[in-house]
């Protein structure tokens, strides 16, 4: 059997009769209209217009999908965990100079320390938004190239910088809803893996003694040149897009695009629709994701940036803190990999992002109630481990965006706001462990469990925001008005304006995940 045969065998196309009667630019396969209308994607219109008759509907089954989402994972998802592993570690160099002597070969005093970390929060600030504009305007894969490319460069020149919103915009266009928190967890879990291998790289570097090159100097050196090597194979290998994907077969391409139908959210439209930047701005939903965003940053700038010095204080030798990040690393991926698993499996990402504040909350209170010494340095370092369920909430959050904001440039601007809360977060955090107040700072972590009841009260509005809106949503179709999370089965949502750029508002079909 052919290639072409096999992939029509696998994939079904059929018309249903009681499918409804497709409008001539609800894109769907086998649009045939000449000119797209004002506001839909031409290159996503002529996509769908080439590849089958007007009148078919694509059904995927079980066997096809899974074929496609190998494919996808080789292409895709390994770019994204590699990518962010890469950068996660050439940040996180800067925590392990913290104890190689680069504050004391650089003469740092003070808070010079803790600004040399916010300062890198502050340029992602300035660029955020601009550089999701760029995600729209241009082909992703090469300008995600570009971008690491530059922080490699940046990097050996004693320096990092992470972005990281493309991968947003990646999982929106080649996985399904129910995958993409898998997905933001996979990649996202590579800010434990880099803590591991991070301290097997610092720890092997700390032995060199002899060279001209200070320890700290070395690791900055050789990490931002791996990456820069890094970034021109994904310059290579990644497709932009499932349209542009020229290293898939026509017919393989439409049905990744089909894939993520139900999605409601398209796959690309690059003009910038200013009522979409309003919308964004006003929708309470977007806000609430973004606040989450900034009380979960804040403590993890902080920690970020200090971890390693209060490790140091309670007694543990440089070489043992280095040690203990694997250790760190491991934990942190535990977090991540149950949070995205049992999101999958029970669909329910803001009650378990609630669940896993709980753990930070508790090795905070250790922290402010139990005095440091070598008799509970053990104890406390087990309270410093339950504080790393910060990255379990960050995934489910993100899940939580992509899942519910539809419409390019409202995704543009909301992902610039839930950054740019990340960035101001992170960039704040570092501040609040004053100088005088180590090596327990009372202060940072009285101002941690601040910020996390902050959290716990927005995760309980936006469930509850969200279960409103579709109640809605199913009561503006005449369904029955339940407050069920995201689309039943019965249903029988036709997703006929998929990729019309609709914002969630506008599409009758999008329903709410929470």
């Amino acid at each position: 059997m052919s290639a072409s045969a096999h992939h029509k065998a696998a994939a079904t196309v059929s018309k249903s009769e009681d499918a409804p009667d497709k409008e001539l630019y609800s894109v769907r396969s086998g649009s045939t209209a000449n000119v797209p209308p004002a506001g839909i994607d031409s290159e996503v219109a002529d996509f769908f217009a080439q590849s089958s008759s007007s009148t078919k509907v694509v059904i995927i089954d079980e066997a096809t999908n899974v074929r496609l989402r190998w494919m996808i994972h080789k292409r895709v998802l390994t770019v994204m965990v590699v990518t962010y592993f890469a950068q996660s570690l050439d940040k996180g160099t800067i925590n392990f100079a913290s104890i190689m002597g680069i504050r004391e070969d650089t003469n740092l005093k003070g808070q010079e320390y803790a600004w040399l970390t916010t300062c890198v929060y502050i340029a992602i600030l300035v660029w955020e938004f601009p550089t999701n504009r760029l995600i729209q305007k241009l082909p992703i894969a090469k300008y995600l190239a570009f971008n690491i490319m530059a922080w490699g460069a940046v990097l050996a020149c004693t320096a990092a910088s992470k972005d990281f919103p493309a991968f947003v915009f990646m999982s929106t266009m080649w996985y399904t809803r129910e995958e993409q928190a898998l997905v933001i967890g996979a990649f996202y879990s590579m800010n434990g893996l880099q803590q591991c291998v991070g301290g097997l790289i610092a720890y092997g570097i700390a032995q060199l003694d002899y060279l001209k090159l200070k320890n700290w100097q070395i690791l900055f050196t050789l990490l931002g040149c791996l990456t820069f090597a890094w970034g021109l194979f994904v310059l290579w290998w990644l497709p932009d897009s499932p349209i542009r994907a020229k290293c898939f077969s026509k017919e393989d391409r439409l049905l990744m695009a089909e894939r993520v139908r139900k999605n409601n959210t398209g796959i690309q439209n690059r003009e910038f629709k200013m009522y979409q930047a309003i919308e964004a701005l006003v929708d309470p939903t977007v806000w609430a994701i973004v606040l989450i965003s900034f009380t979960n940053a804040l403590p993890t700038g902080g920690l970020g940036a200090f971890s390693n010095i209060i490790l140091n204080a309670f007694g543990f030798t440089r070489l043992q803190t280095y040690l203990l990040a694997i250790a760190q690393g491991a934990i942190i991926m535990l977090f991540l990999f149950t949070a995205a698993y049992l999101s999958k499996r029970y669909n329910q990402k803001l009650f378990l992002a609630s669940i896993y504040t709980l753990p930070n909350i508790a090795g905070t209170v250790v922290f402010l109630c139990v005095q440091t010494s070598s008799h509970t340095k053990v104890g406390l370092l087990m309270a410093f481990y339950c504080m790393q369920g910060f990255g379990a909430v960050a995934v489910l959050n993100l899940a939580v965006m992509s899942n519910n904001v539809a419409g390019r440039s409202k995704v543009v601007v909301a992902s610039s706001l839930v950054f740019i809360s990340w960035a101001v977060g992170n960039a704040i955090g570092p501040q609040v462990f004053r100088n005088n107040d180590g090596p327990r700072y009372i202060k940072a972590f009285v101002a941690h469990i601040v910020v996390y009841g902050v959290q716990l009260a927005t995760i309980l509005f936006l469930r509850i925001r969200l279960m409103r809106l579709n109640v809605l949503k199913r009561r503006a179709q005449s369904l029955p008005a339940t407050k069920a999370n995201g689309e039943e089965n019965d249903e029988n949502l036709a997703h006929r304006q998929a990729f019309d750029d609709l914002t969630d508002r506008e599409n009758p079909d999008f329903r709410y995940v929470y």
